[in-house]
């Protein structure tokens, strides 16, 4: 297994960098390994800790995220870039600095996730191809069925057991769909709604419900899936051109 994506965090409010930092905590592929309060300070930071990451803030006083985000892209090692900002009128130009994502304040979660599994496909792009089991073992009528990620369609919890609904069977485990959602991590798969994980891969259409949430159908099924409000536009970035 490679190692942790080494993460610089930079923002003049010492808040923003606190809750960014207790957030990043939840996810074992980033290791914090310093924090800098200005754009001067960041770059220095760059120099001495060679981070793989800088989440950046844009609106700093003297030298802003974007002034940063060109200045780090003379250094040996050039950093990934992960804007963070209040104001979502810089996400123009912060593409242009190629930046790995952009994350409004207050920090979304969802949005946040969404940032990390981009960060993972950038910085460690072979990790989920090796040495790594390449099917679900799943226990069905006393016997151990080895199910294929590429034949599973959705995933859901239901009456305290996880269902895992595949192209020729329907399967049951006591694994909660976290645990479900672990093993599958690296394949195609993408939570909807706290009770439901989907393989994108059969993903047909979006049809939209009500209050900004969302019903999906999937290829080949008839049934249709809840796709909740907070899961709506990281679900979108990851099917969307």
């Amino acid at each position: 297994m490679m190692g942790s994506i080494k993460a610089l965090i930079v923002d003049d409010e010492r808040f923003s960098r606190e809750e960014l930092i207790y957030l990043l905590t939840s996810y074992d592929a980033i290791e914090v390994v310093g924090e800098a309060d200005s754009g001067d300070a960041a770059i220095m930071k760059a120099i001495h800790l060679q981070p793989d990451v800088i989440f950046l803030d844009v609106e700093m006083p003297k030298m802003d995220g974007m002034e940063v985000a060109k200045s780090v892209q003379e250094l040996r090692k050039v950093p990934a870039i992960v804007f963070a900002t209040a104001y979502p009128d810089f996400a123009v130009e912060a593409f242009r600095h190629e930046a790995v994502d952009y994350l409004l304040k207050p920090f979304d979660e969802e949005q946040l996730g969404v940032a990390i599994a981009r960060l993972e496909k950038k910085l460690r792009p072979v990790e989920s191809t090796v040495s790594r089991p390449s099917k679900l073992a799943v226990e069905r009528d006393d016997e151990i069925h080895y199910l294929n990620p590429a034949d599973i369609m959705y995933v859901y919890r239901e009456d305290r057991l996880t269902k895992i609904v595949a192209k020729d069977h329907e399967y049951e485990t006591k694994w909660t769909l976290k645990e479900v959602e672990e093993r599958l991590k690296g394949f195609s798969f993408f939570r909807i709604h706290k009770s439901y994980l989907v393989n994108l891969d059969y993903v047909d259409r979006l049809i939209p419900w009500f209050n900004g949430a969302y019903q999906l159908e999937l290829r080949g099924r008839k049934d249709k899936l809840s796709v909740s409000r907070n899961y709506v536009k990281g679900l979108r970035k990851q099917l969307e051109l």
